[in-house]
């Protein structure tokens, strides 16, 4: 299952505070603020293999369909990730939470038909190799659904973003980042986009920096370049 000769760094990101914010602020936001809805939407219809990168505390777990034959669920950081351990004994599809990091997934290439991206992609350190790492595990044809922030599209909100992002919001959110252009970024990484609809979180009430979220679905192409 593993990569052959990879590398696997048990710690290699630890947020032990904010880890614990996450996990109680994650499930409140479940529960109160419609994201156990969205992770519904994220994850309809998905079958065969799927490799979730940044499994978290492993919230998506019990959303997954009954199609989906194994989960592979990816979580660099120890504290979220014995989380991840508990929820994958209570989920109804098989669910295997191991560690590693976006940029050098330790599984092997082109074995997985979909790889699932939520909530992650603003905290990796390099996002273009993340994303050619999820490309790389995929095979050709295999979707990518993602459920990210993203930079906002109103002026105002994304200088703010831009702002924190080079301040105090990385270092106190766990590396988050919520200007990046997740869409481009996918697009940029070869990735063909297909639907994706924008929106925030909460729905109402004071816009904050990592409001802006985008939720879609892309592709690898079907047709590999060998070659590249």
């Amino acid at each position: 299952m593993r990569r052959p000769g990879t590398h696997i760094p048990r710690d290699s990101v630890h947020h032990p505070v904010f880890a614990r914010f996450y996990a109680r602020m994650s499930v409140t936001a479940d529960l109160k603020g419609g994201v156990a809805e969205r992770r519904d939407e994220l994850l309809a219809g998905l079958s065969g293999r799927v490799i979730e990168v940044g499994a978290g505390n492993g919230l998506n777990f019990s959303h997954y369909p009954g199609a989906v034959s194994e989960v592979v669920a990816i979580e660099p950081e120890r504290s979220l990730r014995q989380l991840a351990v508990r929820a994958a004994l209570r989920a109804e599809v098989p669910v295997d939470v191991v560690p590693g990091t976006a940029e050098a997934l330790p599984v092997k290439s082109e074995a997985f038909d979909a790889a699932v991206a939520s909530l992650v992609l603003c905290t990796v350190r390099d996002l273009p190799r993340a994303l050619a790492e999820i490309k790389r595990v995929l095979r050709p044809g295999g979707e990518l659904r993602f459920f990210e922030h993203t930079l906002a599209s109103g002026r105002t909100l994304a200088t703010a973003q831009r702002v924190v992002d080079r301040t105090f919001w990385p270092p106190l959110f766990g590396g988050c980042h919520t200007a990046r252009d997740t869409v481009a970024a996918i697009e940029a990484a070869g990735f063909e986009v297909g639907v994706y609809r924008r929106f925030h979180i909460p729905d109402g009430g004071v816009r904050l920096p990592s409001s802006p979220c985008v939720l879609g679905v892309a592709r690898r192409s079907a047709v590999v370049d060998r070659a590249a």
